[in-house]
């Protein structure tokens, strides 16, 4: 019952990222975010009143749609208004926020559990409202993504959020704004997606790649969660007191220290996203991630056969926090990034939408799991998600091309030369710096458009310049 209270909110989180196939583009980036917020609180309410079990885990699949709006949404809107050279890190931003309430979470459970029996759990639920209102805060006042806005016919709205986005004092009709809104709508028309059913782009029928596309973004978010990340996420705590024999108490205060862990590492992710690429920094951290397993399988292992209760304990726990350090710089990040950069810019919210699903029912997956695969295999039960993330490495190796340094109109432009599914030995996919060719064809859609204009450059720079750095 225990796990299946906890995993049921990913259920609502599956239901609520499916939903923005539908709704994501008809209400656009703030509204759906709004929308997914309300959700929570409402779901966050239910929780907060509950009297029985059965209304408690109404709350939580809730709860859990407005989350699975707002994450089918947040990574689309963050990529689809970032410049080439920031998206990366501005995500990473955006998933140390959502590890900020991770700990938040952690430690306000720490300290409630002092707290009379009501409020030790009412109040930590109730909290939740407190984000939504940050929400209609800010989100009625920022733009939403100039991309869709391209994709609606609304073209004046989308030249103003560009020169927004722009700014150095950018208008709807400077030359670099002009340029970014063609390379752009030049894109969409040739993809014309909107002129296919899905029916013919899930059967390959579409332009190149669109099937494929989808399936890299879900199945690197499905690598998010069959590394084992919310096995410590949810269970921690239990872990602690049940594998470990630790108390009640020092095992919650080791979840909060853990959980800051993670935060810190997800924030150092910043640094190493842009600067070493998607493919390296999961490589990496998977590998990171794997030998972490390994260990701590070999601390429970040998504390079942009789050690040393306090050393291998103690070993087992500081390779938990090494998990989280080696799970917040790479395999956190990444494929929360990637779904938002890889698919089909006329499909972006779609691609995202069935990411995030693919997520959340991973998720649940892991979550029913743990607590019976804890109680039934012992140690054995950590050497699957040594596997598990190892297997991460040679599929990232293959079949994932790199996004880093790249527009998302590049990535396009990629999959129109109808790549081989591995993509190892490709160097236009794999090569860190932005390719020449792309800079090249971005120069000629600004040539074009100087022509049919009859814009003049900067004299100085230039227009094939000034689209290279609109670009940049």
């Amino acid at each position: 019952m225990k796990g299946t209270m906890t995993s049921i909110y990913n259920i609502g989180c599956f239901i609520g990222a499916m939903s923005t196939l539908i709704t994501g583009d008809k209400l656009g980036r703030p509204r759906q975010i709004i929308l997914g917020s309300t959700v929570i609180a409402i779901g966050a309410i239910i929780q907060t009143a509950s009297y029985s079990v059965a209304q408690m885990m109404v709350g939580r699949i809730v709860a859990g749609l407005g989350t699975g709006m707002n994450t089918a949404t947040a990574g689309v809107w963050q990529a689809e208004t970032s410049k080439m050279r920031s998206r990366g890190k501005l995500v990473i931003i955006q998933m140390a926020n959502c590890i900020t309430g991770f700990s938040i979470s952690n430690w306000l459970t720490l300290g409630f559990s002092f707290a009379p029996k009501d409020v030790a759990w009412r109040f930590p639920l109730a909290f939740q409202i407190f984000f939504t209102l940050c929400i209609y805060a800010m989100c009625p006042f920022l733009p939403d993504s100039p991309r869709l806005l391209i994709r609606k016919g609304r073209y004046e709205e989308a030249n103003e959020v560009l020169a927004a986005l722009e700014g150095h004092g950018a208008t709807p009709d400077s030359p670099s704004v002009k340029a970014q809104f063609n390379i752009i709508k030049d894109i969409l028309d040739r993809e014309h997606l909107n002129t296919y059913s899905w029916r013919q782009l899930l059967s390959g029928r579409g332009p190149s790649g669109v099937l494929r596309r989808m399936i890299l973004g879900a199945w690197m978010q499905a690598m998010n969660q069959v590394s084992g990340i919310n096995v410590t996420s949810y269970y921690m705590s239990y872990i602690f007191i049940n594998a470990l024999g630790i108390s009640e108490l020092l095992a919650r205060i080791l979840a909060a220290c853990g959980s800051v862990d993670y935060l810190i590492f997800a924030c150092l992710a910043y640094f190493v996203i842009e600067r070493y690429g998607r493919r390296k920094v999961m490589m990496c951290s998977a590998a990171a991630c794997s030998i972490c397993w390994v260990c701590i399988a070999v601390a429970l292992g040998l504390l079942e056969k009789g050690g040393n209760q306090y050393v291998l304990g103690s070993v087992a726990v500081a390779f938990f926090f090494v998990f989280f350090a080696s799970f917040g710089m790479g395999v956190l990040g990444v494929p929360w990034l990637y779904p938002t950069e890889i698919n089909a810019l006329e499909m972006r919210t779609k691609g995202a939408s069935l990411a995030m699903a693919t997520n959340w029912i991973c998720n649940y997956a892991v979550v029913q799991a743990t607590l019976p695969g804890i109680d039934s295999l012992g140690y054995k039960f950590w050497i699957v998600w040594a596997v598990i993330c190892f297997a991460f490495i040679p599929i990232t190796y293959l079949f994932y091309p790199e996004t880093a340094n790249r527009t998302l109109e590049d990535i396009d432009r990629f999959f129109e030369t109808e790549p081989g599914i591995l993509v190892f030995n490709n160097k236009l996919a794999t090569q860190l710096h932005r390719p020449q060719v792309f800079i090249e064809q971005d120069e000629h859609i600004t040539h074009q458009f100087d022509k049919s204009s009859g814009l003049v450059g900067d004299e100085e720079k230039g227009p094939d310049r000034v689209i290279v750095e609109v670009v940049q």
